[in-house]
């Protein structure tokens, strides 16, 4: 996943409002969202090369959700699967605080990686070089493949489409932040930001959503809980060069 953009806990009706586009090679087998038969709490989709995934929920809504930093020079050999911090956290039993030590302690085997891990009561974030996670405070926050709030163009625009919506909105519509996630406009290259790959390139993922061939958007979720533990969680799953999708759809009440 390569954006989430999301308002948490600072909106009268919703405790999370979140959008997101997962970006990823087309050919790499995935499944869409479901509920998984070895887990039947957890609810997310599936990349079957490694069996971990990208952003996922439980039913008593412990919440994940992973995006992978940008550093070429920074990658190691043999590093173990970065999707499987999303999907141990919401498989195992350990409180959020528990499971960010464990990983922090063992970060150094993965690749460079952004992490959100939370419940009902608090979200937490946690990116490779650091050695605690932080709990986030309430607020409409973005991130992308570099820090949290780093304003990249894309960040800074999902984030402020998000602000302007909710400024007078209590019913929240999932289709409103389809269209902000479907946004192909490309940054100004004055604006770009230099992580260690060609300024071509840079332009080419320099949008909220990403067209291309072989690498592009392939996923677009929204997941919203409300304050009464309602679940909505949608998603929309693409293939390079047509415009139709298939969506999934899911509602539920949380269960503590």
């Amino acid at each position: 996943m390569c954006l989430l953009f999301f308002a948490y806990d600072c909106h009268a009706s919703h405790r999370l409002i979140l959008a997101a586009n997962r970006d990823e090679y087309f050919h790499r087998p995935t499944e869409k969202a479901h509920f998984w038969p070895t887990h039947p709490w957890v609810l997310a989709g599936r990349d079957l090369e490694m069996l971990g995934t990208w952003m996922g929920i439980t039913r008593t809504g412990r919440f994940a959700a992973l995006t992978n930093f940008r550093d070429p020079s920074a990658q190691i050999i043999d590093p173990k699967s970065r999707g499987k911090l999303v999907s141990d956290s919401l498989c195992l039993k350990d409180s959020p605080e528990e499971y960010m030590i464990k990983v922090s302690n063992n970060r150094s085997r993965y690749n460079p990686f952004n992490l959100l891990v939370g419940d009902s009561s608090k979200l937490l974030y946690l990116n490779k070089q650091s050695s605690k996670a932080s709990v986030l405070l309430p607020g409409i926050h973005g991130l992308s493949n570099n820090f949290l709030d780093t304003p990249w163009p894309k960040v800074e625009k999902s984030k402020q489409a998000l602000a302007h919506y909710l400024e007078n909105q209590r019913l929240i519509e999932p289709q409103y932040l389809f269209e902000i996630l479907a946004d192909t406009e490309l940054a100004q290259d004055d604006d770009l930001p230099k992580t260690g790959i060609s300024q071509e390139l840079e332009r080419r993922l320099s949008s909220i959503f990403i067209q291309g061939v072989e690498y592009g958007t392939r996923s677009s979720t929204v997941l919203l809980i409300d304050r009464n533990n309602h679940v909505i969680f949608k998603e929309k799953s693409y293939i390079p060069g047509q415009e139709q999708y298939t969506e999934v759809n899911y509602e539920f009440d949380l269960t503590y």
